[in-house]
């Protein structure tokens, strides 16, 4: 199993560069993390479709992936993009509704970024157990202001350190800016 981490800001072309490293590949699956929970992200989960090549099979999951190998598209497929990572932080995160960012316990806290860890450690078994190579997408968390909310501080505290995890864990890493790629690792 190979695995390549494309990291970079908002609109910085991270998912053109990650599927343009797939262009010449005839088994790709994606591996789509967004819930359309708004009519902007209906919209944006559109183009992003539009973007990338209609014969690669879609998988919409953001957990549970353990579970891929019972997908046809994953028994297909020998590489696979998932976009993005960031997103999957934020449905995990958001999964338990009764959670107020405001006053929750550090425990509360911890428990969440352990069950975030845990999938992403899940994806990665799942992967090399069934050799199959992985390109993530995320967002470069650690480059912008400091939040001035809790729940802002606690995302990108997360993300930053499953981002930094991802980076360790991977053979490449990138970071696109302006839609140019530099290669980190």
């Amino acid at each position: 199993m190979r695995m390549t981490l494309v990291t970079g800001g908002a609109r910085s072309g991270k998912s053109r560069f990650a599927e343009s490293l797939l262009k010449d590949h005839p088994k790709v699956g994606y591996i789509a993390t967004s819930k359309a929970i708004d009519a902007d992200m209906v919209d944006r989960i559109k183009k992003h479709r539009e973007q990338r090549p209609s014969t690669w099979p879609t998988i919409e999951q953001y957990r549970d992936f353990n579970n891929l190998p019972d997908n046809k598209a994953f028994q297909d497929c020998e590489i696979f993009l998932l976009d993005c990572v960031t997103i999957m932080v934020t449905n995990i995160m958001f999964d338990d509704e009764g959670i107020d960012f405001d006053t929750c316990s550090r425990e509360v806290i911890e428990d969440m970024e352990r069950r975030i860890f845990d999938e992403m450690k899940k994806l990665i078994a799942t992967m090399q157990e069934h050799d199959k190579d992985l390109i993530l997408v995320t967002n470069e968390v650690g480059s912008g202001l400091v939040p001035a909310y809790r729940l802002g501080s606690i995302y990108r505290d997360i993300a930053g350190r499953v981002n930094q995890y991802l980076a360790e864990k991977a053979d490449d890493v990138y970071c696109i800016i302006s839609g140019l790629p530099l290669k980190l690792k």
